[in-house]
């Protein structure tokens, strides 16, 4: 069946649940786009269109997957209270995230290494966790946990990188092609986004973490908030319009929420948001590990019944072995980085989207597979 050529920008996906799909030309996987020009810099995805409508904001979501990863700094409490934690293991939503996915996957390379694929919702509406009706996938970061559990490195793929999208099996239509690659949620929902991860990559997904903006609020808040520094003074384009100045500061969930979905005032867009959310990562586990919150049984049971009721995980996932195979993980342990790229390109119709750097993107992703990014790390300090 032959693939009609889509519309550019974004527009809503015939018969699907999925709205504002992407839909840019093709083009060679990770090449600039036709008639587009590349930079070293320039702004992130999402900027005013020239000539044109200023887009709707999207909120980027690495910071609504803080919620599993905290979770697995709970071994303490998994070794004397097992029925306690199975309760919230219970309560966690599930869903079929490898349904209809090709047998030709690739393979786990290194025993006891776990690959989890994190993908944050820009869905607004609580009520929409269960069906995932109304969601979108701002943020996609790949998890790689190394095989003896000592460390973990958290890449995240900006939402725009331009890559190639499987056929949708729910709506065959779509896909085959090049474009952004959070269409593939779009388009084929979380089984197309773990296959064009996997074929993106090589690496074999082992588990799935969704999670829900719905309950971003209430996890921070269950914490206290969180302190990070601030390194610009911006103003929020975003009512209340906030102030955030140069230092450090104590945020609440809102407040929180409102800095890390902060783009338009930075040069590189959506790559500094994802600085700032990879920093309120770290922040978050510092802060939960601080603050006694682990060993609380009341504080627990109130940051976990927050996490529970945002998340949605695979059929297979365990919070509880997998706490306790996590249980040394600390913020010290996880290394932050961003999927290599080569710059900016610019779409006929005037969006942006990010170049993907196809050989050095390919070296991480093979060191990924092999349980060696601490070495890859080593030869490419920059990264």
């Amino acid at each position: 069946m032959s693939v009609p050529t889509p519309p550019t920008g974004r527009a809503r996906v015939p018969g699907s649940d999925f709205p504002d799909a992407a839909y840019p030309d093709a083009q060679p996987a990770g090449a600039p786009l036709a008639g587009a020009r590349v930079a070293t810099g320039g702004r992130g995805s999402g900027g005013p269109v020239p000539g044109g409508k200023r887009r709707r904001p999207r909120w980027g979501r690495i910071a609504l997957v803080f919620g599993i990863v905290v979770a697995l700094l709970i071994g303490g409490v998994v070794l004397g209270g097992y029925l306690f934690i199975s309760h919230f293991n219970a309560k966690l939503n599930r869903i079929d995230a490898f349904a209809g996915i090709p047998n030709n996957r690739p393979a786990s390379v290194v025993d006891g290494a776990q690959n989890v694929l994190l993908l944050g919702s820009d869905s607004r509406d609580p009520s929409e966790k269960a069906d995932l009706k109304g969601w979108r996938t701002d943020t996609i970061i790949l998890m790689h946990v190394n095989a003896d559990h000592q460390h973990a490195y958290m890449i995240s793929i900006p939402r725009d990188s331009w890559i190639h999208i499987p056929r949708s099996p729910s709506q065959p239509t779509f896909g085959d092609t090049d474009a952004k690659i959070n269409a593939a949620f779009s388009w084929g929902g979380v089984p197309l986004t773990v296959e064009t991860v996997e074929q993106f990559t090589g690496v074999r997904i082992d588990h799935v973490v969704l999670i829900n903006f719905g309950g971003f609020e209430k996890v921070t808040d269950a914490l206290g908030g969180v302190d990070m520094k601030v390194d610009k003074t911006i103003t929020s384009i975003h009512k209340p319009h906030r102030v955030f100045t140069k230092g450090p500061h104590h945020f609440n969930g809102a407040e929180a929420l409102d800095y890390v979905r902060q783009r338009k005032q930075f040069s590189d867009g959506d790559i500094s948001r994802v600085k700032h959310q990879q920093q309120f990562l770290r922040a978050i586990m510092d802060k939960a590990t601080s603050t006694g919150t682990l060993t609380n049984i009341g504080k627990l049971n109130d940051f976990l019944t927050a996490v529970a009721a945002a998340t949605i995980v695979d059929k297979d996932f365990d919070l509880v072995s997998t706490a306790y195979d996590f249980r040394d993980l600390r913020s010290s342990d996880m290394t932050f980085l961003t999927s290599p790229f080569s710059g900016f390109a610019t779409e006929p119709d005037g969006e942006s989207a990010v170049a993907v750097d196809k050989v050095k993107a390919a070296s991480l992703y093979n060191a990924v597979v092999h349980d060696q990014v601490g070495q890859w790390l080593a030869a490419n300090p920059s990264s």
